[in-house]
Parts: C-alpha cells; structure tokens; sequence
C-alpha cells in the first residue's frame, strides 16, 4: 500500500465536474491545492449511493471551511457511468473520478477484488487528504464498514494538523 506523505502517481484520469467530462492528470487537480478524495467501490451500490456520496454533499461547506479547495470521488467506473451517477444529486459540488480501467487505483495500491461479487477489480474504500500532490493522510477501511472514510472522520483529523 502507498505510504502517506508520498506524492501521488502521475496518472492520467478523467473526471466529471458540474456534468462534463474532462481529460487530466492526478497531479494537476492537487497541484498548489488542499483536496480530499474518497473512494468507493462503485457509483449506484447501496452504501456507496446512500450513505458515502450523500455524506460528503452534506460535509462539503464544513470541509471548505477546513481550507479544502475541491472534494473528489473516485470510482472504478467509466466517465458515463460516473456524469450519470452525479446526476441523480441535485449538489454537484464533488467532483468525480472515473478510473475505468483502475490504473489510478492500482498505482496507490488500493485496488480489491470484488469479483465474487461480481464486480471485478475496485477500489477499496478510502479517504484521504492531499496537499500539493503530497498525500498527507490516508484512510482505508476494513471490509464491509464505513467509518475512517466518512467524511466526520478526516474533518477530525484535518482539525489536528
């Protein structure tokens, strides 16, 4: 697993802001930036939609306050599937992260296998807080929980440092 305090990988990725898809790399949206990302293991699953998203919408003011330039939410999912997932809230503040093919996913070593779910390559649940490119801090929870990921827990800890 990557260790925090490690510059993210340069990865190409696309992203999904206010509904468009954008071409860009990991490190020019946390280039000179405050940014949190978390992961789930799929846009439109239960807990992922009803609970982890939600979370972050309702969080998003309060993490702005912390200095928090932009929330991310990484899926291994492709950008349609993502620009559709986004459009079932009404707040598009979050941006999201399409890693189709999990190369970013991979590349922090936050990948599982969730195929006996039949769901293939994912990611894990995760959140963490980058400055500058630098990872600062990184959650991962265990299977089948959601707490070090939510957003009441890194704001805790962004409280802290």
């Amino acid at each position: 697993m990557i260790d925090v305090l490690k510059n993210l990988p340069d990865i190409k990725i696309r992203i999904i802001k206010k509904g468009i898809i954008i071409d860009t790399k990991i490190n020019e949206i946390s280039k000179k930036k405050k940014i949190i990302i978390f992961g789930v293991p799929g846009a439109f699953t239960s807990t992922c939609s009803n609970k982890h998203m939600p979370d972050y919408i309702r969080s998003y003011n309060q993490l702005k306050s912390k200095g928090i330039d932009d929330v991310f939410c990484l899926a291994v999912n492709d950008p349609s599937v993502m620009k559709s997932w986004q459009e079932n809230y009404n707040d598009k503040k979050i941006i999201l992260i399409a890693d189709g093919n999990a190369d970013l996913t991979k590349a922090l070593e936050l990948d599982k296998d969730y195929s006996a779910s039949y769901m293939g390559i994912r990611s894990k649940r995760f959140s963490m807080f980058v400055r500058d490119k630098k990872i600062m801090i990184l959650n991962i929870e265990e299977s089948g929980q959601y707490k070090v990921s939510a957003p009441n827990y890194i704001i805790k800890q962004l409280e802290s440092i």
